[in-house]
């Protein structure tokens, strides 16, 4: 079976190779055959990945302990589901994981355009089976994943005890088809910009792709911001981890792109700029590879220090040197048609959307390379913490949220006072009225009162864009109001869901912005039946109790929970010990609201009897997750397509139209 991996892993490159020639010498020389070969060839590399995996899992399900992986990333009483997560949880196996997603999704695309798009797919392939390729070649040469043992040990060193949590099941799986999912719009970029086709047929081909990337990576970041807050114990959930910038910032430039391609779809502009995203934003997706596996900074999130950075960063040297040649040749052709008109224009709001986005996550870039920047030139790693990405970040997101509100509503091309103020006059009043609202209600804090009221403004304008466009059918087609809600998500999918997602967003901003400006902390060192405040709870420390199994200790320690003298809840902190790698890890206890979230710690405890505890009230964080579900939901309405209920929509709308013109 071992041998079988390493067979199927150096077949997949030779034939990932061949693709890669053949389709560009079927495209040179138009023979249809060597593109159809090279398509083929993509079929069969994805075939033999999957092969590949299949042997891995099953020595990891079997704790085959020849493997060197398996030894060090599995043990005999690790739990079944996360043996399977072991697949993902060490450098190579995330990989031979990276790689099985990429060849699905060429497989995928070289499916989907079988019968169309006959210029550009054999650049497409050829680019996407060239990264395919170099990832193949690490696992051949590099960092093979079915490396053996000199000799078989009888028990695995088992995976990391950070890793051993339900989120670590679906936050890099996510992340990775986040991440992976960039690869094939930047292969249509490349193909539009190498066949000189740089009219709108490749973004509209590749536009549910970036949808796709865009959820997938949405989601890594959400599900890697709750594992660090159930794991980690610290009461946060972001902490400017370079591991968690590396996934920020692709996710903020492909954020810009997917507001910029609008512009270029309606006004045939931006064709330069929205490449650029484009290949800036796969650029990124690699860079934060080459972060998580070079070693070259330090985090929770990384692997083990390796010799895989020289070669990640030679290939993204290669990407962007070819990407911006070709980007340079065909500047003749990127010539926009239109001008922009004013600055009070739809198109001037989702310019300054984009700098602001990707003004975000440049301060991002830098923080995250300063320490090594640092060390290379002066010799001292000067780390730089989150004061200064709080600092520089917070105002351009403020100034974020407020655009927001005015990009939807703003007219195209120029916008009149009179249409301003007809316009913008309700949503500004109100934003003002719940600003004012949160001063009085003790609120000082000019960040936290001006996300009030900017999000009160931004929620405005998506109940009118949702308001008018319903008032609009219910006039035209005859359906009641909330038929016409309805019909407005099936109709045009892309518009509303963006703008469900934008509520999502404000529930975020809400929540990100309160629970950390209004956070409160307490440590504390009580014995049995002792009490504590943290915020408006009390905590009284009753028991505690111990367990163990083959795999792990626990102390765990019971805590009522006490508001206004009444008694509310029981929280269980825990705090492990795992003892095939010998370390401990610590098990939060928390009780969740819409109002705010109470924290609680096991820090340690002592012979004595006496347990530290350390406690937080996060105000309004349970929002930040709702928004993140609601985001979820936007993008969801926007990627996936309703055929069946347009159908449906378009015979109601003729039906209506019929109906007038008898009338």
């Amino acid at each position: 079976m071992i041998q079988l991996g390493n067979l199927a892993i150096d077949l997949a490159l030779a034939t990932c190779l061949y693709a890669i020639i053949a389709s560009i010498y079927g495209a040179r020389t138009n023979r249809r055959t060597f593109i159809a070969s090279g398509s083929h060839a993509a079929y069969a590399t994805w075939g033999l990945v999957l092969v590949a995996v299949a042997v891995m899992v099953h020595a990891l399900l079997t704790s085959d302990f020849r493997l060197r992986y398996v030894t060090e990333y599995s043990s005999t009483t690790l739990p079944l589901k996360y043996k399977i997560t072991s697949l993902w949880g060490g450098m190579e196996g995330s990989l031979l994981f990276w790689v099985m997603l990429l060849t699905t999704f060429i497989s995928l695309t070289q499916f989907q355009n079988r019968e169309r798009n006959r210029a550009l797919m054999p650049y497409v392939t050829a680019t996407s089976c060239t990264v395919a390729a170099f990832f193949l070649s690490l696992l051949a040469f590099i960092t093979p994943p079915f490396a053996l043992l000199p000799y078989v040990p009888a028990e695995g060193t088992d995976l990391n005890p950070l890793l051993q949590n339900y989120w670590m099941q679906i936050h890099p799986p996510s992340l990775y088809l986040g991440y992976v999912s960039w690869t094939i719009p930047f292969s249509f970029a490349i193909a539009a910009l190498a066949t000189g086709r740089l009219d709108d047929l490749w973004i509209r081909t590749s536009r549910r792709w970036c949808l796709t990337a865009w959820f997938f990576l949405s989601l890594g970041n959400l599900f890697g911001a709750r594992w660090a807050y159930e794991v980690l114990g610290w009461g946060g959930y972001w902490a400017w981890d370079p591991v968690e910038n590396a996934a920020f910032m692709p996710w903020l430039t492909g954020t810009a792109y997917l507001h910029s391609v609008m512009i270029q779809e309606r006004k045939d502009m931006l064709k330069v700029w929205n490449l650029t995203l484009i290949i800036v934003t796969f650029s990124l997706t690699i860079f934060g590879t080459f972060l998580t596996r070079s070693g070259v900074i330090s985090s929770v999130h990384s692997f083990t220090q390796s010799g895989l950075g020289p070669y990640f960063m030679w290939f993204l040297a290669f990407i962007v040197a070819g990407s911006v040649s070709l980007l340079i040749w065909r500047l003749d052709m990127l010539k926009p048609r239109h001008k922009l008109d004013s600055l009070l224009s739809r198109e001037s709001a989702f310019l300054f959307n984009n700098l602001l986005l990707v003004g975000i996550a440049f301060s991002t870039l830098w923080g995250t390379i300063f320490p090594v920047l640092s060390e290379w030139v002066r010799g001292v790693k000067i780390t730089v913490g989150p004061p200064f990405f709080n600092r520089v970040n917070a105002p351009l997101g403020v100034a974020l949220l407020l655009l927001m509100g005015i990009g939807p509503l703003i007219a195209w091309r120029r916008a009149t006072l009179r249409h301003l103020t007809e316009t913008f006059l309700a949503p500004v009043l109100f934003g003002i009225v719940a600003g004012a609202a949160a001063f009085a209600f003790g609120m000082r804090s000019l960040s936290a009162v001006l996300v009030v009221s900017f999000s009160t403004f931004v929620l405005h304008t998506v109940a009118s864009e949702f308001h008018s466009g319903a008032r609009a059918r219910m006039a035209m087609v005859g359906e009641t109001y909330r038929q016409a809600l309805a019909g407005l998500l099936r109709k045009n999918q892309r518009r509303y869901g963006g703008y469900v997602v934008h509520v999502g967003v404000v529930c975020m901003f809400l929540g990100v912005t309160m629970s950390s400006v209004y956070r409160v902390e307490e440590l504390h060192t009580v014995k049995k039946g002792e009490e504590f405040s943290v915020g408006d709870y009390t905590l009284r420390y009753v028991d505690s109790r111990s367990e163990e199994d083959a795999h792990v200790a626990r102390m765990i320690a019971t805590v009522d929970v006490f508001e206004n003298g009444q008694k509310i809840t029981t929280l269980e902190p825990e705090k492990r010990f795992y003892k095939r790698p010998e370390q401990p890890a610590t098990e939060v206890a928390f009780r969740s609201t819409m109002k705010d979230d109470l924290y609680v710690v096991l820090g340690s405890f002592d012979k004595n009897g006496s347990f530290t505890f350390q406690a937080y009230v996060n105000p309004l964080v349970w929002w930040l997750w709702f928004g993140g579900a609601v985001l979820v939901l936007g993008t969801g309405i926007a990627v996936f397509p309703v055929r069946r209920s347009v159908a449906r929509e378009r015979a109601r709308e003729a039906a209506a139209v019929a109906r007038s013109q008898a009338l």
